[in-house]
């Protein structure tokens, strides 16, 4: 894997073509309407209307490129073997200390969020989960100590 590469699931390329679409299309118009407003008020050195929707303009149009530049060098995982661990795969794992089972979707960097249970395989969990077997113990450095998880489940 090149270090260029952006290593997206199928939903994580959908989920940024779709930003794409609405940023380009939708949000433009809506700053463009906003700027146009904000001109009509008068004086631009003190207008804080139009500062703020050119800042917004600003930060819409990075995202953009932004976005645009990883949908270039995208890599979309495919043919997801359930034996082992790879992104893509939606673990099930147990807390061996509290009998906790978590789940959890191995994702690329871009796509990670921890209020969906989607982790990174780059995270210290995906590294250590990555390749693994149903049946294998995993253990995990974490700030507040060693983590130790049995993966009970791999599926799509």
């Amino acid at each position: 894997m090149s270090n260029d590469e952006i290593i997206l699931t199928p939903e994580g390329l959908r989920s940024l073509e779709l930003e794409l679409e609405d940023l380009k299309t939708v949000k433009r118009k809506e700053l463009a309407a906003r700027i146009k407003m904000a001109i009509s008020y008068g004086d631009l050195k003190e207008n804080s209307e139009y500062h703020s929707a050119k800042n917004d303009q600003s930060f819409m149009e990075t995202r953009v490129l932004t976005i645009e530049r990883m949908l270039k060098k995208a890599r979309v995982v495919k043919n997801i073997d359930t034996s082992k661990v790879q992104v893509g795969s939606i673990v099930v794992l147990n807390d061996v200390e509290f009998a906790e089972k978590i789940e959890y979707k191995i994702v690329g960097t871009s796509e990670a969020d921890v209020n969906e249970n989607k982790i990174s395989y780059e995270s210290p969990l995906g590294i250590s989960l990555m390749n693994k077997s149903v049946g294998d113990t995993i253990t995990v450095n974490a700030p507040m100590g060693v983590i130790t998880y049995e993966l009970l489940e791999i599926r799509v």
